[in-house]
């Protein structure tokens, strides 16, 4: 994208935020002429999938933007969340990963030149981060780091201690990584409030956060990676996707908790924009008819409401403008050995199940098969 002039730049970061704290932080330094620094964490565990553009055409933003983006692999967060990820998988799934984020980021069409890749626990069991962990177990309660972490970390009625610990790490990334800015979904608003309330107590500065609203998954839920039908892999072919996206929940003229629609408005449009002009064209040539263009979301749901725009018209548009999006990144991992490799580590294929052979046994002699042959 062109050089951006400030007002420009802060239009970008704030496009579709649900909510900003302390977002006179990120104006000042723009205003002054300086890049934001910004990162966005993610526990390696589930394989990613669509439901990551949400984050990925976010951070495409903050880069187009000019911040300097670092995105914190955290397998040491992996790891305590649950035993998520079986720690002998989690170096595999880091470089999985790595190799995913990059390709998703470069399908937009951003430069990755100011990205930065960075492992938890490359700074994470040093000494004085250790030594931090220790400070704000002796300030914080058992029922604070709980609350904080409520909505991202598995809650149980008696859970492992690495639930606990688990907010305290994400609090401490801010300092250790030097960042201005941390970045997530609206989940985890609770433990930006204890960043906020927890850092002065060490004596460190306070951040910005921003965050992405939660976006529906397919179905009208939440994305999963664990739920084959919720989600759409990176990595299936054009017919599965167009498969998928025709089974998606998209009730006529019902905008809210349309995953299909939220799908084109938190990435299909500002991806289009990014790559230089912001369209959703859905075509009606089955219909004779002129195809729909649209340059916002507003435009879009005023004609779903009006039933201008079908589901039968929406669905096969959203899964070409996926198709497209993803192609990109499917021809990097089959150019890529290394990634391929990677990628049978992190994830690999269930063990096939055995058959057994049913031991038909002795049936005995008064069974009609057990009969004695007569010689």
């Amino acid at each position: 994208m062109a050089s951006l002039g400030t007002s420009e730049r802060l239009a970008l970061i704030r496009e579709n935020l649900a909510e900003t704290l302390n977002f006179e932080i990120i104006e000042n330094i723009i205003a002054e002429g300086n890049n934001p620094k910004v990162y966005w964490g993610t526990a390696t565990t589930g394989r990613p999938h669509c439901g990551y553009f949400v984050s990925a055409v976010k951070m495409a933003q903050l880069l187009a933007a000019g911040c300097e983006l670092k995105v914190l692999l955290a397998d040491i967060h992996a790891f305590l969340d649950s035993l998520k990820a079986p720690i002998e998988l989690v170096e595999s799934r880091v470089e999985f990963y790595r190799y995913t984020i990059t390709a998703m980021l470069r399908a937009v069409g951003v430069s990755t030149e100011k990205l930065t890749f960075v492992l938890g626990s490359s700074y994470q069991k040093s000494s004085e981060y250790i030594m931090d962990v220790y400070r704000l177990c002796s300030y914080i309660s058992e029922h604070d780091a709980k609350r904080a972490g409520a909505e991202i970390v598995k809650q149980s009625a008696n859970g492992p201690l690495s639930g606990l610990l688990y907010p305290i790490l994400q609090v401490l990334d801010e300092q250790y990584l030097d960042v201005d800015i941390q970045f997530g979904g609206l989940d985890q608003r609770k433990l930006f409030i204890a960043a906020k309330e927890w850092l002065h107590k060490l004596g460190y500065k306070q951040r910005a956060h921003i965050m992405n609203p939660m976006v529906p998954g397919l179905h009208g839920g939440k994305m999963s990676s664990s739920d084959p039908d919720s989600k759409i892999d990176l990595l299936d072919p054009p017919e599965v996707v167009t498969r998928k996206i025709g089974k998606a929940v998209s009730a006529p003229k019902v905008v809210e908790e349309n995953g299909v629609l939220a799908f084109v408005e938190h990435v299909l449009l500002p991806a289009s924009a990014l790559r230089g002009r912001r369209e959703f064209r859905v075509d009606r040539d089955r219909d004779g008819l002129e195809p729909l263009v649209y340059n916002t979301i507003a435009q879009m749901h005023d004609d779903y409401r009006d039933d201008v725009l079908t589901p039968q018209l929406l669905k096969p548009a959203v899964a070409k403008a996926l198709n497209a999006l993803l192609a990109p990144i499917q021809e990097a991992y089959q150019a890529s050995t290394e990634w391929q490799e990677i990628a049978l580590k992190a994830y690999p294929p269930p063990p096939t199940k055995e058959k057994k052979v049913k031991d038909k046994g002795d049936k005995g002699t008064r069974h009609p098969e057990g009969k004695p042959k007569k010689h």
